[in-house]
């Protein structure tokens, strides 16, 4: 597990000014707040970031803007999955040509009837197209999303081919027995889970940690999953309020609670959730997090 994604990792919501464009101002203030509150690093531009909206020159304009700022290359990890494996390439070159080690890396989506060798061969390519033993890939399953999935075998023939590079999975799936099912797979991997109720759990059989959305709003709830029980039950509590379209709903209350419309908004196919909605849940928010701290 060297040099893997490890502890807390905050999947980044993207904040937008009113042309669209990402505002680079409110996204380093936000890292910065998660930074002082024990996060350990972000991953901008997943699915949080509405990542397969974006493009590559401004996703790297973001990593910049972060490096910029001295937020440290390697507490961040750069979404670089596309449907096209050399545009996959490109980004992730470039990603490592700024420094950053880190890729959450999705596999090649749209054809949903792709074999695991098709995703083997995919991964191999990209793995192959870079060409660098500085990269640390975590690979990214969210079927649910992407239709694609990851099956396990190939993350263990993976990691067999180009070892210490296949760092990572990060299983957002949200079934448990997809996690257990990496881990049996492919020991020697990092597994992350995106499911902020299952970290401790996933810690107990042998994860490391989580790269998670709701840790844009409630950093120390997800901190406390992983040293207390107890806090398991204000974390459920917090994930029963995102009721809806998930980053939407999510911006909506993260506009909220930073004062920041910038994240509010949303690039298209998604549409906005209404203010209220995020004022309602920041207000329910405070009250766990007050809770949860007494």
């Amino acid at each position: 597990m060297s040099n893997a994604i490890t502890g807390l990792w905050v999947a980044l919501a993207t904040p937008l000014d009113a042309t669209g464009a990402v505002d680079h101002g409110a996204l380093v203030r936000h890292v910065r707040f998660l930074m002082e509150r024990g996060c350990d690093g972000v991953v901008p531009f997943g699915t949080t970031g509405e990542g397969t909206s974006f493009s590559g020159p401004e996703r790297l304009a973001a990593v910049e803007a972060l490096l910029a700022a001295g937020i440290p290359a390697d507490r961040i990890g750069l979404g670089t999955g596309y449907p096209a494996i050399p545009d996959s390439v490109a980004l992730t070159k470039a990603a490592l040509g700024l420094g950053l080690t880190h890729a959450l890396v999705l596999p090649p989506y749209f054809y949903r009837d792709v074999t695991e060798a098709g995703i083997v061969d995919a991964f191999a390519a990209i793995l192959d197209g870079v060409g660098d033993d500085r990269l640390r890939a975590t690979l990214y399953h969210i079927p649910q999303t992407s239709g694609v999935g990851l099956p396990p075998a190939a993350v263990a023939t993976l990691r067999a081919r180009y070892g210490q590079l296949v760092a990572g999975v990060k299983d957002s799936s949200g079934d448990f027995a997809q996690f257990q099912a990496f881990r049996a797979a492919a020991p020697e991997v990092a597994v992350c889970v995106g499911n902020e109720a299952d970290i401790g759990r996933a810690l107990a059989e042998g994860g490391v940690g989580t790269i998670c959305g709701m840790a844009n709003l409630v950093p120390d709830l997800v901190r406390a999953m992983f040293t207390d029980p107890a806090a398991a039950e204000p974390m459920r509590a917090a994930i029963g309020l995102i009721r809806g379209p998930f980053v939407p709903v999510l911006k909506s209350a993260m506009a909220a609670m930073t004062g920041e419309p910038a994240f509010g908004r949303v690039r298209a196919p998604l549409v906005a959730a209404d203010a209220g909605i995020g004022r309602r849940i920041a207000a329910e928010m405070a009250g766990l997090s007050r809770a949860a701290a007494a």
